[in-house]
């Protein structure tokens, strides 16, 4: 059983430090990994970022991250990503990594991905420039996490996990307004997703959505963003392809088991 712990758009700030690291001190009792979900800082400022290097750092357990929208407001998500990965964060666009968990490798795909819309109501590569470049990126972003989970499979990953921070899937963004959906995700995240085979989907961004989803080839997707799942993270137990159910969660944490 491998154990997953997630959580995204924690929105850090200059005086936020100490907020999570306390509950992050806890990690190495229930999960074997920390994935974060992008919008890990207000607006992407390197100051920011050192913030939340302080409260992930020197972590016993590997940590995985994508950047979101607020990490790239201030147009230095490269400084950004640096400072993350000075502090041991594994910071993924388009990549993938592999963790090792009692002799089982997990490998965790990565991308911030983009909006777009979804099947029946999303913008196509059509008209004006800024529209043909707005879906181009859109798909850029997803070929890229397909590419990652393709390699993960090459390299014997029995089991991977897709890391988004936007949405791949409209179910889990149930509670937002439907005018905005085409600029929380993408179907073509999915699309990537189901091509390439993924254990589980996890995104964030969408601050009033819902936690579970799934794609239509039937990759269990969930929503970590922090003010959905009001807790400093949530826990997934991942045994293969099998259908997650619901489990009772500790104070502090939310637990989600595959099988």
């Amino acid at each position: 059983m491998i154990r997953v712990a997630a959580v995204g758009d924690i929105h850090m700030g200059l005086d936020s430090q100490g907020l999570l690291r306390p509950a992050f001190d806890t990690l190495p009792g229930c999960a074997d990994l920390l994935l974060l979900a992008g919008d890990l800082t207000r607006h992407g400022t390197p100051e920011e970022a050192r913030v939340v290097a302080e409260e992930v750092g020197g972590l016993p357990v590997p940590v995985v991250a994508v950047l979101g929208n607020h990490d790239h407001h201030d147009e230095k998500p490269e400084e950004v990503a640096a400072v993350l990965r000075a502090a041991g964060v594994r910071v993924l666009e388009g990549q993938s990594t592999v963790v090792e968990v009692d002799g089982a490798r997990i490998g965790v795909a990565g991308t911030k991905g983009f909006g777009g819309g979804f099947v029946g109501r999303s913008g196509s590569e059509f008209g004006e420039p800024l529209m043909k470049e707005f879906i181009r990126y859109s798909r850029r972003c997803a070929d890229g996490l397909r590419t990652a989970l393709d390699e993960l499979a090459g390299q014997g990953c029995g089991t991977r996990v897709a890391l988004t921070h936007f949405s791949p899937v409209p179910d889990t963004l149930a509670g937002e307004p439907p005018e905005i959906y085409p600029f929380l995700g993408s179907y073509l995240l999915a699309e990537a997703i189901d091509t390439a085979g993924a254990d589980l989907a996890v995104h964030g961004h969408a601050h009033a959505g819902t936690e579970h989803g799934m794609t239509s080839g039937g990759v269990p997707v969930r929503n970590v963003a922090q003010p959905v799942i009001r807790r400093a993270f949530s826990v997934y137990h991942l045994h293969g392809h099998e259908v997650p159910t619901t489990a009772s969660t500790p104070v502090g944490t939310s637990v989600g088991t595959f099988g």
